[in-house]
C-alpha cells in the first residue's frame, strides 16, 4: 500500500502569507494578477508553510515514541540522509546530506525516527551551524546515549545563486559528545560515513 501525504495549513496563516506573496510580486514589478501568476501566491504561501513546519513539531517525542530497551553497545550510524532547509539570511534553500551516530546506553531508537528528527530542524529557518548543533543535543538529551556525533555537508543557494556565485562549494559542520569527543572513536566514526575532517 503507497502512503499518500496531506498537507494540513492553517487558514488564517495562509491568507497572510498569500497576501504578502501577492505584495511582493508587485514589489518586484510583476503582476499578480496575470494568467501564469494568478495562483502563485497561495502556492508559495503553502510551500512556506510547508518548508517551516518543523516549528510546530516535537523532535524528542518523536524520538520517544520508538524508544527500545536493548543491550547493544556499539555504534550505530544511519548516513547519507537528504536534508533540505532555508538558509535564514537569504530564504534560499540550503540542501545535502546528514550521517548521524550514537553509542546506545540501554535504549535504541527506531532507524527512521532519526531522519524524522533531522526534518524537524531542518524544516526551520536555519543556519547549518544550529541545526548540526540542534540535531546533536535531541538526541543526547533524548536517549542518552554514551556519546553522540552528527556530521552535515551541504550546498548553499545563497553561495551558489547570490554574492559569490561559486557552484562547487560544500560546507561541512561537525558536532560530537561523550565517546565521539575520543580522537579513536571520531575517527572511526568518520572513516565508516567515507568523511575525513581536516
Amino acid at each position: 500500500m503507497i502512503e499518500t501525504r496531506t498537507d494540513e495549513f492553517s487558514s488564517l496563516e495562509l491568507q497572510h502569507l498569500t497576501e504578502s506573496y501577492e505584495t511582493i510580486l508587485t514589489n518586484i514589478g510583476e503582476n499578480p494578477q496575470r494568467e501564469g501568476l494568478l495562483k502563485t501566491p497561495e502556492r508559495a504561501a503553502k510551500a512556506m508553510q510547508f518548508l517551516t513546519q518543523g516549528y510546530t513539531q516535537d523532535a524528542e517525542s518523536i524520538l520517544r515514541s520508538a524508544m527500545f530497551h536493548e543491550d547493544y553497545s556499539e555504534m550505530v550510524i544511519v548516513k547519507d540522509i537528504e536534508v533540505y532547509s532555508m538558509c535564514e539570511h537569504h530564504l534560499l534553500p540550503f540542501f545535502g546530506k546528514a550521517h548521524v551516530a550514537y553509542i546506545p546506553n540501554g535504549y535504541i531508537v527506531g532507524l527512521s525516527k532519526i531522519p524524522r528528527v533531522i526534518d524537524v530542524f531542518a524544516r526551520r529557518l536555519q543556519v547549518q551551524e544550529r541545526l548540526t548543533h540542534e540535531i546533536l543535543h535531541c538526541i543526547q538529551n533524548t536517549l542518552n546515549p554514551l556519546g553522540a556525533a552528527v556530521v552535515i555537508e551541504a550546498k548553499h543557494m545563497c553561495m551558489m545563486m547570490r554574492g559569490v556565485q561559486k557552484q562547487n562549494s560544500l560546507t561541512t559542520t561537525s558536532a560530537f559528545t561523550g565517546e565521539f569527543q575520543r580522537v579513536e572513536t571520531r575517527s572511526e566514526f568518520l572513516t565508516l560515513i567515507g568523511h575525513y575532517l581536516h
